[in-house]
């Protein structure tokens, strides 16, 4: 049998790659291997590109409708690999994931009021924030017996002292890869039901889990309060669809989905990208079989990842990769925050997400995708412990 990365890798210099050909402009270093930015080295599945082919060939490309089908690939997928049902009443589209953040923040709460993020957490959460000058206010994960957990006191005492208006949740949770539990995720709706605070959950990674554990999304999780929670997906992680420009944005409730509506159509009138939708709707009708494969690739070469770590580099704590296709690791015993890049780019001849770039108590981790061939793995863990040990 041929292996998933003998077929779909593709070595992606000189195709205009954000990860492979932006590196030196992002790191000012240059022949780094990249191992930062969430995206992967491989082609999509062969349907979704014939499929692209064909509408190419079509050769008109004026303005289009999302058809029924569309709706009826993303209930069937939705139904068939999370247990939820969604109505296409509830769906909305916009370019980006990222994108619909921001708008749903600036739909949703004024200027100066509260917004809540665990930290360490994917970084452009931030922004969303800061540059929305509504007021930052962090909860910090805690470390329990080596797994990321959320600090449920701490959370509801800033929600009432910073009177919190909206929380942005992760889930799965990037970068520390926690998948989180049924009972985690009923803790944090009912402390935001109790304050009246908007529930924004980002599941785009929901497709990435790891063997052993099930990801539960917002929509299926029985007794959550729909006139205050909001979730927000994509097909582009899964099926590696960034560059489309095409996500989904899922408002249960009538008040809400009328309020979005009254303020989106001052800020995008044509929110599909007629590529995305055709890709996003041939991956959920013909990729689990691919995207099956990719996740026993991505297992595979954290296995790989974490035992050669072991071999060379014994006090580097990874951590559990329960979700997503990153992965976490603290460097703490071998070097100091002032050191990484350092190390990282001069020695290591690696580019990675740094720790920092996440939370403040986070500045010797690095977060790795693992979404690539295993030789990058070996490569990067090989450099990793030339780099720390000299």
């Amino acid at each position: 049998m041929t292996n998933f990365y003998d077929k779909y890798y593709v070595d992606r210099h000189q195709t205009d790659s954000l990860k492979w050909d932006g590196v030196t402009e992002r790191f000012g270093s240059e022949g780094l291997l990249p191992l930062w930015v969430a995206d992967m080295d491989f082609k999509i599945p062969e349907e979704v590109q014939n499929k692209m082919i064909e509408r190419i060939n079509h050769g008109v490309f004026g303005y289009s409708v999302v058809p029924d089908s569309y709706y009826q690939a993303v209930k069937s997928w939705q139904k068939n690999q999370h247990n939820v049902e969604v109505e296409k009443d509830w769906l909305r589209f916009t370019t980006g994931v990222v994108n619909s953040l921001h708008y749903l923040i600036q739909c949703f709460t004024k200027e100066q009021e509260a917004v809540m993020i665990f930290s360490p957490v994917y970084y452009p959460f931030y922004n969303v924030v800061n540059d929305n000058k509504r007021k930052l206010v962090t909860s910090d994960l805690v470390i329990n017996q080596g797994r990321y957990e959320i600090n449920y006191e701490e959370m509801e005492e800033k929600i009432k002292k910073e009177n919190v208006k909206a929380l942005i949740f992760c889930s799965p949770h990037n970068p520390v890869g926690r998948v989180w539990t049924v009972e985690e995720l009923n803790i944090v709706s009912d402390i935001c039901q109790k304050y009246d605070v908007l529930l924004i959950s980002d599941e785009i990674h929901q497709d990435f889990v790891a063997k052993g554990h099930t990801f539960t999304s917002y929509l299926g999780v029985e007794g959550v309060d729909f006139d205050k929670l909001i979730v927000v997906n994509a097909a582009s992680k899964s099926f590696n669809l960034a560059s489309l420009l095409h996500s989904h944005i899922f408002i249960p409730s009538t008040d809400l989905r009328a309020s979005y509506d009254e303020f989106i159509k001052t800020i995008i009138n044509n929110p599909t990208s007629l590529m995305g939708v055709i890709a996003t709707q041939t991956s959920y009708e013909y990729g689990k079989q691919w995207l099956s494969e990719l996740n026993m690739t991505i297992d595979g070469n954290f296995k790989l990842m974490k035992t050669r770590l072991n071999e060379l580099l014994p006090e580097a704590i990874v951590y559990e990769k329960q979700g997503t296709y990153l992965s976490w690791i603290d460097l703490s015993a071998y070097i100091t925050q002032d050191k990484m890049k350092e190390v990282m780019q001069e020695k290591a001849k690696i580019a990675i997400d740094y720790g920092e770039w996440f939370g403040k108590n986070t500045g010797t981790f690095i977060r790795i995708n693992l979404a690539t061939h295993p030789k990058n793995i070996e490569l990067a863990v090989t450099g990793l412990e030339k780099a720390l040990k000299n």
